[in-house]
């Protein structure tokens, strides 16, 4: 599973055909399990206007390639999260979305669950992937999945980008019942003694090697799955330090220059006040790849 990045103009408005290019893109390269709105594709930050507008097209060109689209819902506010997927519910047809916490203030326990009904049993005829993450300030346990999922069926699947080697047994063994999608570096140990599915990012650099590193998991390869994981948590280091120079830039800085490495015409602005990477920085990192690890390159 992975992330569709939204391109912006230099007047901020959606780009939608670099944003239809690379839909099309990841959907021939056999990516069919694609979202936007999570961080890397800014959902924190659209209006609704922008949000209804982007939806649209991402929703027609996922089903242009017969694929199923998932759109994630991101708010402060509970009541504007549930207009927006009765929005896209009722008007597109969708019936896949990623939640995550309101993010101002921790939740409490009940309160994580009075989310959760409120959320989950108004919308019964769709499937819903929870985004855990610490931006929200507190991390739903395994425990708590699993109770949550006994009231509401629906909630089908997780997101957690861990390399906790504890949490992620806890994930799989404790709430079984849900799909569990871990980022690439808990990919590798996951994949050991479950059936993860893997969220990728990094691994996009190359999709045919992001591939071939989730069909590692899948066959337990444990030689090709070392070697990968070595490989990607070394590009991954240099990647960090060459696009942030020295800031602490919010996730789809990085993730742009991801497809960026693919579709060079794909601008790394985000929408303000978020400053993206710049083309220099990116570039540094292209030829760091091409001379080290042509293998990952795109």
């Amino acid at each position: 599973m992975g992330t569709a990045v939204v391109p912006w103009t230099d007047s901020f408005e959606l780009d939608e055909g670099l944003f239809r290019a690379e839909i099309a893109s990841l959907l021939a390269a056999d990516y069919t399990h694609l979202y936007v709105f999570g961080t890397a594709g800014e959902g924190y930050a659209v209006d609704d206007a922008q949000f209804e507008q982007i939806a649209r097209v991402f929703v027609d060109e996922m089903r242009s390639g017969n694929a199923e689209p998932m759109l994630g819902v991101i708010s402060l506010s509970l009541p504007t999260m549930l207009r927006r997927i009765a929005f896209a519910r009722d008007t597109l047809g969708v019936r896949r979305f990623q939640i995550s916490l309101p993010s101002w203030g921790a939740l409490e326990e009940a309160e994580v669950h009075a989310f959760f009904d409120d959320l989950l049993g108004r919308f019964e005829d769709c499937q819903f992937l929870h985004y855990n993450l610490l931006r929200t300030k507190r991390l739903v346990r395994a425990n708590e999945y699993a109770m949550i999922a006994a009231d509401h069926p629906n909630l089908v699947a997780t997101k957690n980008t861990t390399d906790s080697m504890q949490r992620v047994r806890e994930l799989f063994s404790v709430a079984s019942m849900l799909l569990h999608f871990v980022g690439e570096r808990g990919f590798a140990y996951a994949s050991l003694f479950a059936e993860p599915g893997l969220l990728i990012s990094l691994a996009t650099l190359n999709l045919e090697m992001g591939k071939r590193y989730f069909a590692a998991g899948q066959a337990r390869d444990v030689a090709t799955l070392i070697q990968l994981d070595g490989e990607l948590h070394t590009i991954g280091q240099q990647f960090l330090s060459t696009i942030s120079e020295g800031r602490a830039p919010i996730d789809g800085a990085y993730d742009k220059v991801l497809w960026w490495l693919h579709d060079p015409r794909f601008p790394l602005r985000l929408l303000p006040p978020y400053a993206g990477a710049n083309n220099a920085a990116a570039e540094r990192f292209l030829m760091y790849l091409r001379e080290r690890y042509p293998s990952w390159a795109p």
